[in-house]
């Protein structure tokens, strides 16, 4: 049964390793520009959108390349989002298997 004892303090310690990633990402802002700056698009870590910036001559072109230019901004960084949430919840969690289960 020791064995338990030392899964369940390691299953402990990775818990509070996920907590601490899980704060880290909602502070973490991740800023992305796109339209050659015209469009600035601010998420947290945990792909929560913080803010839409425009330049205003932007918003003078077409509502069509307006429209997709922002859609690319936004699914940009909802990529990088993911990815640095990924990455940080993999770290988090490294060195950590439970028999029979992986």
């Amino acid at each position: 049964m020791a064995g338990v004892g030392k899964m369940l303090k390691q299953a402990q310690k990775m818990q509070q390793r996920i907590e601490a990633v899980q704060q880290e990402l909602t502070d973490k802002e991740i800023e992305v520009t796109s339209g050659g700056g015209a469009i600035t698009v601010r998420i947290n870590g945990q792909g929560r959108f913080l803010g839409v910036k425009f330049d205003p001559e932007f918003l003078k072109e077409e509502q069509a390349f307006v429209e997709e230019s922002l859609l690319a901004a936004l699914q940009e960084a909802s990529d990088r989002a993911k990815e640095e949430s990924d990455e940080m919840m993999k770290k988090a969690t490294a060195g950590f298997s439970m028999p029979g289960l992986m």
